[in-house]
C-alpha cells in the first residue's frame, strides 16, 4: 500500500474511528520497541527493560529525582548503557503513558505510607 492511499483512507474515517487506529498504532508500537517488552501480567504490563522486571517509568523517576546514568547502571547491574538510552526514547515517545505510571505509583506509595499501613 502507498503512502498516499493509506492518507486517503486515514482521511475518510470518522474522529472515532480515528482514534481508535491511534490506539492500535500506539499499542502496536508500544509492544515492539527496541529493548523495551510489555508483558501481560509481569509489572503490571508497564513497559519493561527487555527481559527484566525494571520498569521505563521507574527509571524515568529517578531521573527525574537527580540520579545519573552510571548511578542507575550501579543499582541495576544487570542493565547495559543501551537499555537507559532505549528507556529515554521510549520515555520520550510515551510521555503520557510514563507520567501516569510516575503518579499512580507515587499515590500507591503515598497510601502504604500512611501511619495505619507502616505498622
Amino acid at each position: 500500500m502507498k503512502i498516499q492511499e493509506l492518507e486517503a483512507q486515514l482521511k475518510a474515517l470518522t474522529p472515532s474511528e480515528k482514534a481508535q487506529v491511534i490506539q492500535l498504532l500506539t499499542q502496536n508500537l508500544a509492544n515492539t520497541w527496541q529493548g523495551i517488552s510489555k508483558t501481560p501480567g509481569v509489572c503490571g504490563g508497564d513497559a519493561c527493560i527487555r527481559q527484566t522486571r525494571v520498569p521505563v517509568w521507574l527509571l524515568e523517576s529517578f531521573r527525574h529525582l537527580g540520579m545519573n546514568e552510571s548511578q542507575l547502571l550501579d543499582n541495576y547491574p544487570t542493565l547495559t548503557a543501551t537499555d537507559l538510552a532505549n528507556a529515554w526514547t521510549y520515555a520520550a515517545a510515551f510521555p503520557d503513558e510514563i507520567e501516569i505510571a510516575i503518579r499512580e505509583n507515587d499515590e500507591a506509595d503515598a497510601i502504604l505510607d500512611t501511619p495505619e499501613n507502616i505498622n
